[in-house]
């Protein structure tokens, strides 16, 4: 058993995970505790169906989504399909010609780019494409839904692995990718023991992809998906293909260092999900899948470059949408005359933050939405769908599409779902872990934080709370930034420069929201990260 300081036992503790069997658990996320794909329903029925077209040689399209989620999971299919002697190709549909997974649009042009298709097996999506799957079905074309996405009232009449549908609650949370990692595993475990395969282990890159997913698409960091990500992390340098270690080099501009959750959340994730908003999904996918180091130099620098873009139109879109926010309204629903409707979600997260309610960004019809931690998206659709044509998602994200002249009343049904939701979810959780004093915070239980990685979802990195201190040395540091000690311990607030004079009335006493975490510059000593100040108030 890890010897635990007593802070990070009562941090665990309040989180649920107490015990010593908890305990070994949480702590050793590793490969050994992950779960058999055949724990996933549906995956050896998918499975035997796809053994004969790898034999036979028949043509497979991986029908993919633009998100990096999708992308994620494309690239493992195609490339375990690939490896084990098929004809696999992906498909990505086009975000702003066809939309989001199986339709009319994108089913056609499937046809079109890939005659002669035997099996189609969708990945991040298809859970609700009943009629496409059926048309399919019907032109001769065997079809696999891998999803996991919530599912209509009607399953499509094909073989469906997805834990939203049947799976046992630890499995229930894993994204797109994660699905298709599991049945990637099963294929290669398979394709082994009935002598079709003979090489090494398939395992590194698709785990890789898997752990990437996990974070960029949100999924809860605990159970299986912690172990995913964990191991994806402490692998990446060994297993990542080409393409991301170029893409992760160019995007942290910085010599080798132990990856992170934020790496896959804020500097991986973003730039592969710009390609799918700014031009197309297959730039991304083509990275990921690349092993050559010269053509996946060249492809990071395009999608790079896309991510600029994006940035761009970003900020010009919250700039706008900032300036349309219903005060005190139970949602936003916030209707953009000009815009990329593919930054809609950057655009909703963003507004999500300002306002801390359920955001929706509607650009031309389709929206993108989403939503704090509480509420469910798809269930709020559901009780607006009168105005809507189409929607989908999780809980904390989704999208739709609005039936013409109908916003005001998808508006008005969407904040009445979102009060009633938050209405029953009863108060908010609190914001912070536990009181402590700075001296609890020293290095040896600072350091243990580590062992409670990787932070997200479902497992965030700690929040303190410390009441009625006193602001010592308070000061900007650079133009952007809030500095002061607390305690003689160094603190900044990240960002909140200009908020020196707010600030300086609370000094004599404040309460401050802040993590810590081990600063090597000048020495390894604690530092506080900032979150809040506020007026001290009495515990």
């Amino acid at each position: 058993m890890i010897r635990l300081p007593p802070l990070t036992r009562r941090i665990l503790a309040r989180r649920g995970i107490a015990g010593e069997a908890a305990l070994d658990e949480f702590l050793d996320p590793s490969l050994s505790r992950l779960a058999r794909p055949g724990d996933l329903p549906g995956i050896s029925a998918a499975v035997d169906e796809t053994i004969p077209f790898l034999a036979s040689g028949r043509k497979i399209v991986v029908f993919g989504d633009y998100d990096c989620d999708g992308v994620c999971a494309s690239a493992i299919l195609v490339k375990t399909l690939s490896a084990l002697g098929a004809d696999a190709s992906a498909f990505v549909p086009d975000r702003a010609a066809e939309g989001y997974g199986m339709n009319a649009k994108s089913v056609a042009r499937m046809l079109r780019e890939h005659p002669g298709v035997a099996l189609a097996i969708t990945v991040d999506n298809g859970v609700n494409a009943v009629d496409e799957v059926a048309a399919l079905v019907a032109r001769g074309i065997h079809v696999i839904v891998t999803d996991h996405h919530l599912p209509g009232a009607t399953l499509p009449g094909c073989t469906v692995v997805n834990p939203k549908v049947a799976a046992p609650p630890s499995l229930e949370p894993l994204c797109g990718a994660g699905v298709a990692f599991f049945f990637a595993c099963a294929l290669a475990n398979e394709a082994r023991a009935r002598g079709m395969y003979s090489g090494g282990s398939l395992g590194g890159a698709p785990l890789v992809l898997a752990g990437l997913a996990t974070v960029t698409d949100i999924m809860p960091l605990v159970g299986q998906n912690r172990i995913i990500v964990s191991e994806s992390l402490k692998y990446f340098g060994r297993f990542a293909p080409a393409g991301l270690r170029e893409l992760h080099q160019r995007a942290a501009r910085t010599g080798a260092k132990k990856m992170c959750a934020r790496d896959y959340a804020f500097l991986l994730g973003p730039r592969l999900n710009a390609a799918g908003r700014m031009a197309s999904a297959t730039e991304a996918l083509e990275l990921v899948l690349c092993d050559d180091r010269e053509k996946a130099r060249e492809r990071a620098c395009a999608v790079d470059r896309l991510n600029t873009e994006r940035k761009t139109a970003e900020k010009a879109m919250v700039d706008a949408a900032a300036a349309k926010i219903s005060a005190g309204a139970l949602a936003q629903v916030i209707e953009l005359e000009d815009g990329n409707p593919g930054v809609a979600g950057i655009v909703a997260s963003k507004i999500l933050e300002a306002t801390g309610v359920p955001v929706c960004i509607v650009v031309d019809g389709r929206g993108s939405a989403r939503a704090p931690e509480g509420y469910n998206l798809p269930k709020a659709f559901a009780h607006a769908s009168s105005a809507l044509e189409r929607f989908g998602g999780h809980a904390a994200a989704g999208g739709f599409s609005v039936k013409a002249g109908r916003l005001d009343e998808f508006r008005r049904l969407f904040a009445e779902a979102c009060g009633l939701q938050r209405a029953a979810a009863g108060p908010s959780a609190p914001e912070y872990d536990l009181e402590v004093a700075a001296e609890e915070l020293d290095i040896e239980t600072v350091g243990s934080f580590r062992l409670l990685e990787p932070f997200g979802v479902g497992n965030p990195e700690p929040v303190f709370m410390m009441r009625g201190k006193k602001l010592c040395d308070l000061r900007r540091m650079g133009d952007r930034h809030l500095c002061f000690t607390v305690d003689g311990v160094r603190a900044v607030w990240w960002g909140q420069g200009e908020k020196l004079d707010e600030i300086g009335r609370l000094a004599s006493g404040a309460d401050i929201l802040f993590s810590a975490r081990i600063s090597e510059y000048g020495g390894d000593h604690v530092e506080f990260d900032v979150s809040g100040v506020a007026p001290a108030t009495e515990s």
